[in-house]
């Protein structure tokens, strides 16, 4: 048998023999780790200038950017509301308040074509009054009265956040109401006067992912100093924190320890003492009244039964703690379908299934000891369904989102056990969808596994290799890539006649928690095996061409797309890698990187940096190599995932002589954009350059 290495092989080969685990060299572009440091700012307005003398000048740009703001600060826009007490509230920006409202409104009103909404509070006018550029991060109102809420705000859109109790009747900040400097907090209400809170103490609170290794119980109107420790996690956990129940008879503390990213250990604390809920170490928990919910990520054999991988689990929370392990199963698992997520009602649990990566939804009751299930009525056969509770200690009322690449969404409510449900809002047609359709395909990858992909494309489509298409994916953390109405998407690129490829690809949620962990660690090159496979499908199926063939990737994302320009340089003509991971080597060692150890990896351990450094794109770009050009864009305020990557990457690619392009917003968070006009830049940017490479 004779073996052919591509090129990437044979770099990361010989890169392996020079350097083994352990023994990288020195990083000379490790000073551009200096989030706000004045010598890596020169060069980030360097590279800034360069990028907008290139792409923002030309006619095309700023037609374009004026069209995607226009879409963004629509009036058209579906107000997404979240009920609160007799009010329900909604975060809204536009052009007139780019910084955003909190308002709210009644159902009444809100079913209206023009509601009539009452100002809670005004972020512009927060910012200009304290001279601060605060991003909204939501907040968290006191059931049941709903008079006090803790407001979440961040500056420039980052992680880390000030949290201020506000008064939801006087619309006001609460003076001498609780308050958290900024941090990466978990705060919580446990009643009127106290509250969990985790955050930054001082000295080894925090974990070395950067989040909360304590909580307390903060009493009202004593020092943050003296509260009480409620519970202490390890340095190298991830994070901590505390919740307390309030539904109306179900009353409890909950005390949440995360290890890992995916794994969890759950406590009740009751009078003062802490009980386990006794489950797999990376199964998730939920408590709805009487329910205790485990949602399994592997098999799980307990009395006498296998529970499989992906099932949804129940059983009555007191006989748990009684020690039964009877389990009802609320959700099989089969090879191609898998729960997205569940809603419990008042009386009802709302079950979000993917078949083959396409929305159904079934409403379970529990009837005369067992569990009825039947379909919700009135859904589309395809697309992107997404069912959730109103208010799950009041009523079965649900929201129910439904919408397609091609079709705008809709916005509706109903009743768990009544009929179909009301249609509230629908988003207009935010760009001519007239001749074009939608398709599900299927790649083999190199193992053999079938990767489903979406391609939307004009009908007519000339399967000549000539259509400039835009590949898609992200392919981590569990998270499913689904069917959806992008209205900037379809502006800037398909209307033009772009082709849009969404890949399905491992270690996505699509299929549950074995096709994500189909991909993790040592196995992560089964993600980018597969998206190359769709990229190769595409090009024998004739619908595009290497030099017509971009890519698109956002955080784990960027790391995907990362691979494919160190892995297969020759199938793609552009690259926009966004807010990316690609130095694997310090990741875990920069802002919030520890955490995703259980996704990649420890490279700090010989072993494992032996396989992560086969898909640290940083560590394999080559001099000799002849890349796609690639436009690298990220935050200065991203305290997520490092700014370093992107500056490091491209500083190591300009000296060596390839021709990329960066951009970095000072503001914006790991989502690289604060505000409506940030994000219509940052769009209007990654659309125009691959147009820009690809129509060449």
């Amino acid at each position: 048998m004779t073996c052919h290495l591509v090129p990437w092989m044979i770099a990361i080969l010989v890169g392996t023999l020079l350097f083994p685990p352990g023994d990288e060299p020195d990083d000379p572009y490790q000073w551009l780790e200096e989030v706000n440091g004045a010598k890596p700012m020169t060069w980030v307005k360097a590279r800034n200038a360069e990028s907008i003398g290139e792409l923002t000048r030309s006619d095309e740009f700023q037609v374009l950017e004026r069209r995607l703001l226009s879409i963004l600060d629509s009036d058209a826009r579906i107000p997404r509301i979240e009920k609160l007490g007799p009010y329900y509230y909604n975060f809204w920006k536009d052009r007139k308040n780019p910084r955003g409202l909190w308002r709210r409104t009644t159902l009444e009103e809100y079913r209206k074509e023009t509601p009539h909404w009452e100002v809670v509070l005004d972020l512009d006018a927060l910012a200009k009054e304290e001279g601060e550029n605060w991003v909204w991060h939501g907040a968290a109102a006191l059931r049941p009265e709903y008079t006090l809420a803790l407001i979440s705000l961040s500056r420039g859109g980052a992680d880390a956040e000030v949290v201020r109790e506000f008064n939801l009747k006087t619309k006001v900040f609460v003076r001498d109401g609780y308050t958290l400097p900024e941090a990466k907090s978990r705060v919580a209400w446990r009643g009127p006067d106290s509250v969990f809170v985790g955050t930054d103490f001082g000295p080894n609170s925090m974990t070395t992912s950067g989040y909360p290794r304590i909580v307390k119980e903060w009493t009202r109107g004593t020092p943050l100093a003296e509260a009480t420790v409620v519970y202490e996690g390890k340095p190298d956990d991830m994070g901590v924190s505390a919740v307390r129940d309030l539904t109306p008879g179900f009353e409890r503390d909950i005390i949440t320890r995360r290890p890992t990213f995916w794994t969890s250990e759950y406590f009740l604390r009751r009078q003062g003492k802490l009980i386990p809920i006794e489950k797999p170490d990376d199964a998730d928990a939920a408590l709805h009244r009487q329910w205790l919910l485990l949602r399994l990520r592997s098999d799980w054999a307990i009395g006498g039964t296998t529970y499989p991988a992906g099932g949804l689990l129940a059983i009555e929370l007191e006989k748990f703690l009684a020690g039964s392990r009877a389990f009802d199963v609320l959700f099989q698992p089969t090879e191609r379908k898998s729960l997205a997520r569940f809603s419990p009602t008042r009386h009802h649990i709302l079950l979000n299934e993917l078949d083959n990566v396409r929305g159904r939804v079934e409403v379970l009751t529990h009837r005369d000891g067992r569990w009825i299930r039947e379909p919700m009525p009135g859904l589309p056969e395809f697309g992107e369904v997404a069912a959730r509770a109103v208010d799950p200690e009041e009523s079965d009322d649900y929201f129910l989102d439904t919408t397609d690449f091609l079709t705008p969404t809709t916005l509706s409510m109903g009743r768990a056990g009544g009929g179909p449900a009301e249609r509230l809002k629908q988003l207009p047609a935010f760009f001519d969808a007239g001749g074009l359709a939608v398709a599900q395909y299927e790649a083999v990858s190199r193992d053999g596994t079938r990767v489903p992909y979406f391609q939307v494309a004009r009908k007519d489509l000339a399967l000549d290799g000539t259509a400039p298409t835009l590949l898609y994916g992200y392919g981590g953390f569990e998270i499913p890539m689904l069917p959806a109405y992008r209205p900037t998407l379809g502006a800037a690129w398909l209307e033009p006649g772009g082709v849009y490829v969404v890949a399905n690809i491992r270690g996505g949620g699509e299929f549950g928690p074995i096709w994500h962990r189909a991909a993790l660690k040592a196995d992560r090159h089964k993600a980018y095996e597969d998206f190359i496979a769709v990229a190769e499908d595409l090009l024998r199926r004739r619908v595009t061409s290497p030099p017509r063939l971009g890519v698109l990737g956002r955080s784990n994302g960027g790391l995907l797309v990362g691979n494919m320009l160190t892995r297969r340089p020759d199938l793609f003509g552009a690259i926009v890698c966004g807010s990316p991971l690609l130095d694997m080597r310090r990741y875990n060692h920069l802002l919030a990187g520890a955490s995703w150890m259980g996704e990649y990896g420890n490279p700090d351990l010989p072993a494992e940096w032996a396989f992560i450094r086969t898909f640290s794109p940083y560590h394999n770009v080559e001099k000799a190599v002849k890349y796609p050009r690639t436009l690298f864009t990220t935050s200065t305020r991203d305290d997520r995932v490092h700014p370093g990557h992107a500056r490091k990457m491209v500083a190591k690619m300009k000296d060596q002589g390839h021709d990329v392009v960066y951009y970095e917003n000072i503001e914006g968070g790991h989502a690289a954009a604060a505000d409506n006009k940030q994000e219509a830049f940052m769009e209007a940017l990654a659309y125009r350059f691959l147009w820009n490479e690809l129509k060449r």
